[in-house]
């Protein structure tokens, strides 16, 4: 099969007189995998329709092999294009096998049935989409994901360079969301290509190499997930507040959404995280969800939650990357402690270089601060400092610093303002 490239330019459509997709432009080439996101209502459907030859733009144009799309014959088109629409209404009980043929038609003459060979694309492409024990189930008895993957391989059997898909993943299990997309991805590199409108934005972080963000019918921004999954555009497009941290296996961006409005208004007490190589993140969160003021440090530059706390904009003591806490640091770190109604020591490795975090909570304590002692593990297991660390923390817990276990005590107990 030839590969065509699929090219939009400045694509305005509409239903009656709005505008649903206002100067959007687009290529395909072959082993892209595209994701199309953008809040609900934005224009993302309209736009594949556009793509597909189901929504005739009035104003730009789509070429497929440089022709102009619609004026193809619309068997050709299916020869090199193939749809999965959100929804596919089939009221007829067709079994699933002859749902999937019906994606042979473009391949068949007129009138001509499906030979040997159609029904081997066919079983293949139910197997790939987990269907084949399926074949003989009329679809009119099949639930909602398993009829999506059976139109997914009604699309795989149609055999073409480019496949559409919009929000294909919605009625599946995680399991098979998963199949799905890691099925795409291997077909890609192998030259298929693949725009997917999506709604599950880390999926879309993990899967896609690039990124189209629709607002208001119009492209917000387009690239590398790393380039387009920002808090600033996830603020803008979304209206939701997230970190954007990198995910551990793939170093691919990994966004956690949070909360909005009432419950991160700062009416709680002013907590300080002594913390370090992500043993904070989560918490630093949550206390934000109680409606806490939170700081932290002394945190290298770089660190899982120097990172966290900077796209939540908190104040942090901050060092440079890779260094010992410095004299500079540690008493921008005091000031933290000074300001703060309670202190919250985590579980994190302690080594010469961060020693002094354990002083500064000793400090807070002198000072008449609550201490909290966050800690699952014993701090002998996180010593790297000769055995000077598990001296602080030995007398950190002399002094009255409280040690908790859960996270959600803990929380409990600095909103409840108890211990010393």
């Amino acid at each position: 099969m030839e590969w065509k490239t699929l090219e939009a330019r400045d694509l305005r459509a509409a239903y009656r007189d709005e505008d649903v997709v206002s100067g959007l432009s687009l290529t395909v080439m072959s082993g892209d995998f595209i994701g199309v996101i953008g809040p609900n209502g934005s224009g993302k459907t309209s736009f594949l329709k556009t793509l597909s030859r189901a929504l005739r733009p009035r104003r730009g144009v789509v070429l497929l092999g440089g022709e102009d799309l619609y004026r193809l014959p619309a068997r050709e088109v299916a020869r090199d294009l193939a749809m999965v629409p959100q929804e596919t209404a089939v009221s007829f009980a067709f079994t699933a096998l002859e749902v999937v043929l019906m994606g042979r038609n473009p391949h068949l003459g007129r009138l001509q049935a499906a030979g040997p060979h159609d029904l081997e694309r066919a079983r293949l492409a139910m197997e790939r989409a987990n269907v084949w024990h399926l074949a003989d189930r009329p679809v009119t008895e099949l639930s909602g994901g398993e009829r999506q993957r059976v139109i997914i391989a009604q699309a795989l059997a149609q055999d073409t360079g480019l496949l559409l898909l919009d929000e294909p993943t919605q009625h599946l299990d995680i399991s098979h969301q998963l199949s799905l997309l890691e099925l795409l991805a291997g077909m890609c590199a192998q030259g298929l290509a693949v725009v997917m409108v999506m709604h599950d934005i880390n999926l879309a972080s993990q899967y896609c190499d690039r990124l189209l963000v629709i607002k208001g019918g119009r492209e917000y921004t387009r690239g590398s997930p790393g380039e387009v999954l920002t808090a600033a555009t996830l603020r803008e497009v979304f209206g939701v507040d997230a970190i954007v941290t990198r995910h551990a296996v793939t170093e691919r961006p990994h966004v956690i959404f949070l909360p909005t409005g009432e419950s991160r208004r700062d009416t709680g007490p002013r907590v300080h995280l002594i913390c370090g190589g992500a043993s904070g993140a989560a918490l630093m969160r949550e206390l934000l969800e109680a409606g806490c003021y939170v700081t932290a440090g002394a945190l290298n530059r770089g660190d899982g939650d120097e990172e966290v706390g900077r796209a939540l904009e908190i104040r942090m003591a901050v060092e440079a990357p890779f260094s010992r806490i410095s004299d500079e640091a540690h008493l921008a770190n005091l000031e933290l402690v000074r300001e703060a109604d309670a202190v919250v020591v985590t579980d994190l490795y302690v080594g010469p270089g961060n020693l002094l975090n354990l002083e500064a909570a000793r400090e807070a304590l002198r000072g008449g601060k609550r201490v909290y002692l966050l800690s699952s593990r014993p701090i002998e297991e996180r010593d790297y400092a000769r055995g000077a660390a598990s001296e602080l923390y030995r007398s950190l817990q002399a002094e009255g610093a409280v040690e908790v276990a859960d996270r959600a005590e803990l929380i409990a107990l600095v909103i409840g303002g108890e211990g010393r």
